[in-house]
């Protein structure tokens, strides 16, 4: 198994005004490392994306309900084979299992952001840690010939 090579960690409040800074902090990030492993501009700009998704998913509906202040964690892994960002928000918790996958061409109310990041990351994981914390796992694999 490979060990993580660098990591971060990020805590803002329940606001979408922090959208920027969220994604400000991301992109040093990749400037300072992923980079310098060979990763394109496309991968990076991709997971900015699933990023952004994913933080105004938790603003927007797991803290609707909650203060401004409840807080959002924000975790970035980058191991030598993959990146991983976690997310991690207090809402009740849901499936998105259960959210029916739009038809092409049709419109359907709410549910694209989960199709979106399934199609922006190889790996989405949605599920209710011990903490009673719910954590959405994003990760993108490394291109092959990348180290």
């Amino acid at each position: 198994m490979f060990s993580i090579v660098q990591q971060d960690h990020l805590t803002v409040k329940s606001e979408l005004s922090l959208l920027n800074q969220v994604q400000q902090w991301f992109e040093q990030f990749c400037l300072k490392y992923l980079f310098q492993l060979g990763w394109s501009e496309s991968q990076l700009y991709r997971l900015n994306l699933a990023l952004a998704e994913g933080f105004t998913n938790a603003v927007r509906h797991a803290h609707r309900a909650l203060p401004p202040e409840t807080t959002i964690e924000i975790e970035v892994s980058l191991w030598i084979d993959r990146l991983e960002i976690k997310i991690w928000d207090y809402g009740k918790p849901f499936n998105p299992d259960a959210i029916a996958e739009p038809e092409p061409g049709t419109l359907q109310a709410g549910g694209y952001g989960w199709f979106l990041l399934r199609r922006l990351a190889d790996r989405v994981v949605y599920e209710r840690s011990a903490d009673d914390r719910n954590c959405l796992l994003i990760v993108k694999y490394a291109q092959q010939g990348q180290v």
